[in-house]
């Protein structure tokens, strides 16, 4: 995703976005250690949405501190 669209998302949504992502992390590196794991490129993608969700969170925890 772009971060121009995970911004429009509220504080809960991307909360629970990063719980899907985490999960979905988890089941990738699963599947690439069983050797299921046809396009490694997924995992770099879920890993760069998480920094993406985790910048935002903290730059909204940042803004809200000041």
């Amino acid at each position: 995703m772009k971060a121009k669209e995970l911004r429009e998302l509220t504080d809960a949504e991307i909360s629970a976005k990063l719980l899907d992502l985490k999960g979905e992390l988890f089941n990738l590196r699963f599947s690439l250690t069983t050797g299921q794991l046809t396009n490694t490129n997924q995992l770099n993608t879920c890993k760069k949405d998480i920094a993406r969700l985790k910048t935002i969170q903290k730059q909204r925890e940042m803004v809200k501190s000041s």
